[in-house]
């Protein structure tokens, strides 16, 4: 993984090129007080501080300053830096007004690359650029951010061959080592008989690729207890009801929820939030075998509901409906569950808003108070309850899937919701976990979408010491 902890450092004086920051409104301003050899290049170059993100090269004797485009100098966003962190030569930077604050987040993801498969080194990871701070007590804290957001893209962006069940499992130990983590495994027999829509998706898969629902509990046992749960489907072929060639290209990301998941408990334990943590991670492949579970089967979930399978290419639900079912039995006060569960959501909302659904209103203003300070967009979908008939079942208790092609993130979450007691706060978020076009900071593939949203309102509801 990237070192990020080596790409902020403290401002105690040392040598550093220099960054100017503008916005369209001051740069007429800012140029006129330029020398005559700065407004000469400008123009030259046709700069006219027009465009965020836009920046220019300024000699000074043998070396040289930076001007760099933003969209508000007087308030910075988290990737208003990150152009000049992909671009800049290598070396150490400062601003030369304020300081750079979530700004630092952009800076550092943009020097992040997902390079495990690349034999030349001339495509692999440049050299650093280091910006300097004048609050080098928030380092930390934007550098954690940094390696959890990290640890989704890279999780999400392994090819499916190179990550199943099995090494999300080693993801989750590699978490288990950052302190004194409980980590439990249920597979095998034990999977079948205690949660059997788990078993059922991912039995057809080849026994290296196991379905097993993966467990970590950290913290002490009388602070309060939240359950995280994550969608770990490792590769979706939409299994009998399988999906066309166009539809399963992207389908090592259906593991996504998992990875903010595992992300996010990353987080919580890094920073010591004061909470009993539950992770819970259902990992399967939804493959195709004799022994792949079928249209018009009735699977008894963990709860003792009968579920009647309408479509095997919604079983991002089943497993979750059981590790849901897991996280009640414990008391969890609060549950969020992370997954990409349906593309109506990207149809909805497209690929960088995710929906979120909130089982109270209170919590879903406190996701929605805490994303909008941090700049992690999400927006909020209704759990609809006269859909519920969508659901509806001639043989069994309801169906996995609707009996209509409208409404489907929403009928989804109306599923889940049928495993979450009314009096438990639960947040579910239907998220894309990847980006279609790069932005700067933000390259095309696995990404955290919702992650810092999540992780500010658990900071907020259970604030460290």
């Amino acid at each position: 993984m990237t070192d990020f902890a080596s790409l902020i450092a403290a401002d105690r004086g040392q040598k550093a090129r220099l960054i100017h920051l503008v916005d369209k409104s001051g740069f007429d301003a800012w140029a006129k007080a330029r020398s005559a050899e700065d407004r000469a290049l400008l123009e030259a170059h046709r700069f006219d501080g027009k465009k965020a993100g836009g920046f220019a090269i300024l000699p000074r004797g043998g070396d040289f300053a930076v001007l760099g485009v933003v969209k508000d100098a007087a308030s910075l966003s988290p990737w208003c830096l990150a152009k000049l962190a992909e671009s800049l030569p290598e070396g150490t930077y400062k601003l030369v007004e304020g300081d750079p604050g979530v700004a630092m987040l952009g800076w550092l993801l943009a020097q992040h690359r997902f390079d495990d498969y690349r034999s030349n080194d001339e495509e692999r990871t440049p050299g650093s650029r280091v910006l300097l701070t004048s609050e080098p007590a928030r380092i930390d804290q934007f550098v954690r951010l940094a390696e959890a957001t990290a640890m989704v893209r890279d999780l999400v962006n392994t090819p499916a061959g190179n990550l199943g069940p099995a090494e999300i499992e080693d993801a989750a130990r590699e978490v288990a080592k950052l302190s004194a983590v409980q980590l439990r495994v249920t597979s095998g027999k034990d999977l079948v008989e205690g949660y059997p829509l788990i078993a059922a998706v991912g039995a057809a898969a080849t026994p290296e690729r196991a379905p097993r629902l993966i467990e970590l509990e950290w913290g002490k046992p009388d602070d309060p207890r939240v359950a995280i749960i994550g969608k770990g489907v490792c590769f979706d072929s939409g299994g009998l009801d399988l999906k066309p060639a166009s539809g399963m290209r992207l389908m090592k990301k259906d593991m996504g929820g998992a990875a903010h998941a595992l992300a996010l408990a990353r987080l919580i334990i890094t920073e010591r939030l004061p909470v009993r943590l539950h992770l819970l991670i259902p990992a399967v492949e939804n493959a195709v075998s004799g022994a792949a579970f079928r249209p018009g089967d009735i699977i008894k979930s963990r709860k003792g509901t009968f579920v009647e399978i309408d479509n095997t290419d919604a079983e991002g639900r089943l497993i979750l409906a059981d590790a849901l079912t897991k996280a009640v039995e414990d008391k969890a006060e609060l549950i969020v569950d992370f997954a990409t569960l349906t593309g109506a959501a990207r149809v909805a909302l497209g690929p960088e808003l995710p929906a979120f659904f909130a089982s109270a209103d209170d919590l879903a203003a406190e996701i929605e108070q805490a994303s909008r300070s941090v700049e992690d967009p999400i927006w909020r979908m209704p759990l609809w309850d006269p859909y519920d008939e969508y659901l509806k079942s001639d043989v069994a208790d309801f169906a996995n899937s609707s009996n209509t092609p409208m409404a489907g993130s929403i009928t989804a979450a109306l599923f889940l919701k049928k495993f979450v007691p009314a009096e438990t706060k639960w947040a579910h978020f239907d998220t894309y976990a990847w980006r279609d076009s790069a932005k700067a900071g933000r390259p095309k593939g696995g990404e955290a979408l919702g992650l810092r949203a999540v992780f500010a309102a658990l900071s907020r509801r259970y604030p460290a010491a």
